[in-house]
């Protein structure tokens, strides 16, 4: 599979968008997907730890974990030159239904409009701030 392919995959997915940042796909604001990173023979897909876990188990040659935290929480890598349409769909539509519901839900992790919209007042200590958690020992 070509990086040309993988986009056109994923941009025929229903409801998805294209954004120049990477790329990346998008549904409903929320990325399912990459190209380009950490070079342009691969891309990332934003799957469960139970459905990389899947798809690395049937197609181990194709799909790997991403480096650090984020291979941890089911991002997962993909080599597209060993990659087919048969094996990068049903992964790459579970990621976009991933994402779709995370949509849905309004998850948390979404990025806020703007760092204005979201910023704490100066010198206000939250819960999960570092001198907070030093208090709360």
């Amino acid at each position: 599979m070509t990086p040309e392919q993988f986009r056109r995959l994923a941009v025929s997915s229903a409801g998805a968008e294209e954004h120049e940042h990477h790329p990346d796909f998008r549904i409903g604001g929320k990325i399912f997907a990459t190209m380009g990173h950490p070079d342009e023979t691969r891309a990332m897909l934003k799957l469960t730890p139970e459905q990389q876990a899947e798809f690395i188990h049937d197609h181990p040659n194709v799909f790997s974990p991403s480096a650090g935290k984020w291979g941890e929480k089911g991002c997962t890598s993909v080599a597209l030159r060993k990659a087919t349409k048969a094996i990068v769909q049903p992964a790459l539509e579970a990621a976009r239904q991933n994402a779709m519901w995370a949509a849905l839900a309004g998850d948390k992790r979404a990025k806020p409009a703007s760092k204005a919209a979201t910023a704490k007042p100066a010198g206000k200590k939250t819960a999960g701030s570092k001198s907070a958690r030093k208090v709360a020992k």
